[in-house]
């Protein structure tokens, strides 16, 4: 059995064994993957777009639209999903579970990239058309570096909420498609093994050090600066 100073291993040695965990957690991290990502390019376009608008009934219709699947519990989230795919003869798997975390996390990268197409100067894309760059061009290089750090916070947010969600991933799946909630969930009618633990441990080893990185490039970045 492995040691490491006299700590036993054996439960790590076991969790990288167990097929139930390692799948679970090979659809946990490629939803929400996946997810963040669609969610980010979707919810920035919503985000401008709704910006763009001019102050009326219909831009209001949507912003309230986009807090619907914030405030509602997610049970009902959820349920509607699942009713929704059951309407549409979809078969529940993997498809329906990845399709209902881009659903839930799209709102909050538009109100993560919102804020910070508001701080942007009324004229910036004017003043980039008048130099002669194209509405794309423009885009790409005045307006989406300005709200970049907006983009980047929705995208780590969308993230964790679908690395975090049980209740919508429980009512929208399939057989053969689990993720880590929804193992945990399971595990809990026979107990808890030490294998969960062990993962946990090693998922909380792995946010420590990325945020360690993270805070070492942001200092790097402002002492250049």
């Amino acid at each position: 059995m492995a040691k490491w100073n006299g700590f036993s291993l054996r439960w790590y040695e076991k969790l990288f064994e167990n097929s139930r965990i390692m799948d679970a957690l090979y659809y946990t991290v490629i939803v929400a993957v996946i997810a963040s990502l669609v969610a980010t390019v979707v919810g920035t376009i919503t985000a401008i777009g709704i910006h763009k608008m001019k102050q009326g009934k219909l831009r209001g219709l949507l912003l309230n639209i986009n807090y619907l699947p914030i405030l509602n519990p997610d049970i009902v989230t959820g349920v509607a999903l699942m009713s929704l795919f059951v309407f549409i003869n979809m078969e529940f798997g993997f498809t329906t579970m990845l399709l209902s975390h881009i659903v839930f996390n799209i709102p909050y990268v538009i109100l993560s990239v919102l804020p910070k197409l508001k701080q942007l100067p009324d004229n910036i894309e004017d003043a980039a058309l008048d130099l002669g760059a194209t509405p794309w061009y423009a885009l790409r290089k005045v307006v989406l570096p300005q709200i970049k750090p907006g983009i980047i916070s929705g995208m780590i947010i969308a993230f964790t909420m679908s690395i975090d969600d049980f209740v919508i991933s429980f009512f929208t799946t399939g057989n053969g498609v689990t993720n880590l909630a929804i193992e945990v969930y399971s595990m809990t009618r026979r107990g808890i093994s030490p294998e969960i633990n062990a993962l946990s441990t090693l998922m909380f080893v792995s946010v420590i050090i990325l945020l360690v990185l993270s805070n070492i490039s942001q200092s790097k970045k402002t002492i250049n600066n």
